[in-house]
């Protein structure tokens, strides 16, 4: 057979594709010498097996499973296991791709107890999504059969392969370098359907007395995270203090709004863009109607209908600054949640305020989470700022299963994760 992919013996009688199962063998048992030749064909890091799903990490994890070994064969092993997957990567693996399990090769290091084999998954899509954020806006000009249109593939099936629905601010999908790892192949087209700012926006809102959903069923926010704004507002304002000045970029179910009021700032701005939320928020029985904004001197208390892509620029105009900015939106993706720290927080932010925002990103799947947790470190540092992770427990075996418990009538559990990484940021110096 011509295919260079299928240079070993091609396709057996039974239709199995033995260069797959050969680079999978390989992988297993670590071999790295055997593995280079066949991974200098593009696409070839990444084959998966059709029963499993597993591509070469996997196999390359999977195996270092045996809690048998003596130590010094186990210390062998794992140096061999990691030479492995570093090559692996080193030839274009995809850090997210999901087996027949809905594992990521991070997920399965993780279940299997190899933490220094999760680490390197870990380091790997960290490497993966910074390279993502840098090509983001520029457009790959390349020859036909070139490297740099390789390379640009190998980019766009990562891409494709992360097709999570709440990544930046916990509730956001992150369209552009999806945030978290998508359902499996299994899972109903619409259950895959990807939320995104237009359409949420457009859509029908159902409140509850523990959540608020969208037409879809999808969690825009829910009683559960109370905790979570809690000492989010605990940490944004230590000890309370009144007096302060205070933004908060969506109003969702008033959560948190409720808590930055009872602190008796001296302002408390909200910009919130849905229109049904801001009908309600215009009833007259509202916490946050027209007495609240008569509470205080014109233009101190205030809901600012629209965009924040819209309104900031204008709060920028006026010279409003903040002693904290709170960040919680949906169906943005992460470059939005990036540009409103680099470009917006800047400039309204006091130079000792803090900056928060919801943390979900990929809160599906522990690897994607520490994944861009990390990103973000990387990125507000670029913008300036420090942050620290605060881990807030999250009691999710009380919460419930898919569909069950807190979960109950929303279409997707977005949070599955035992630890809530709280962040508060801060400008350098």
């Amino acid at each position: 057979m011509d295919d260079p992919a299928f240079a070993l013996e091609g396709e057996g009688s039974e239709g199995i594709d033995i260069n797959t199962q050969t680079i999978l063998l390989h992988a297993s048992n670590h071999d790295v010498a055997a593995l280079k030749p066949l991974l200098r064909i593009p696409g070839n890091a990444s084959v998966q097996d059709p029963e499993t799903g597993f591509t070469p990490l996997h196999a390359a994890i999977a195996a270092y499973k045996d809690g048998d070994r003596v130590e010094e064969e186990e210390e062998v092993n794992i140096e061999k296991a990691k030479s492995t997957i570093e090559e692996l990567f080193f030839s274009g693996a995809i850090w997210n791709d999901l087996d027949k399990n809905d594992e990521t090769p991070g997920c399965l290091a993780w279940r299997l107890g190899q933490k220094e084999l999760y680490q390197m998954c870990v380091n790997a899509g960290v490497r993966a999504e910074m390279l993502l954020g840098l090509m983001g806006g520029y457009e790959v000009l390349a020859g036909e059969d070139s490297e740099e249109e390789e390379i640009d593939v190998e980019v766009e099936a990562e891409a494709d392969n992360a097709g999570g629905e709440n990544g930046a601010n916990g509730h956001t999908n992150t369209e552009e370098h999806e945030l978290a790892v998508g359902p499996a192949e299994e899972v109903l087209e619409a259950e895959k359907r990807v939320v995104n700012s237009e359409d949420y926006l457009n859509s029908n809102l159902t409140f509850t007395d523990t959540a608020l959903l969208d037409e879809d069923s999808n969690g825009v926010m829910m009683a559960w995270e109370t905790d979570i704004m809690r000492r989010s507002v605990d940490l944004l304002l230590p000890g309370l203090p009144p007096g302060k000045r205070i933004l908060n970029i969506g109003f969702g179910m008033g959560i948190i709004d409720r808590m930055f009021a009872d602190t008796k700032p001296a302002t408390h701005h909200i910009i919130e863009a849905h229109p049904a939320v801001l009908a309600k928020l215009q009833q007259p029985d509202s916490e946050f109607g027209e007495k609240w904004t008569q509470s205080a001197e014109e233009g101190r208390y205030k809901i600012h209908a629209g965009k924040w892509q819209d309104v900031c620029p204008l709060l920028l105009q006026a010279g409003e600054v903040y002693d904290v900015i709170y960040f919680d939106t949906f169906g943005e993706d992460y470059s939005q949640l990036k540009y409103f720290f680099t470009e917006i927080v800047p400039g309204l932010l006091d130079a000792d305020g803090k900056f928060g925002f919801f943390n979900g990103l990929g809160a599906d799947r522990r690897v994607c989470y520490d994944v861009y947790g990390k990103v973000v470190e990387l990125d507000l540092c670029e913008a300036g700022m420090d942050v620290e992770w605060v881990d807030v427990e999250v009691p999710v075996e009380e919460m419930g299963k898919e569909g069950e418990g807190e979960w109950k009538g929303v279409r997707r559990r977005y949070w599955t994760l035992e630890v809530y990484r709280l962040p508060v940021a801060t400008f350098m110096g």
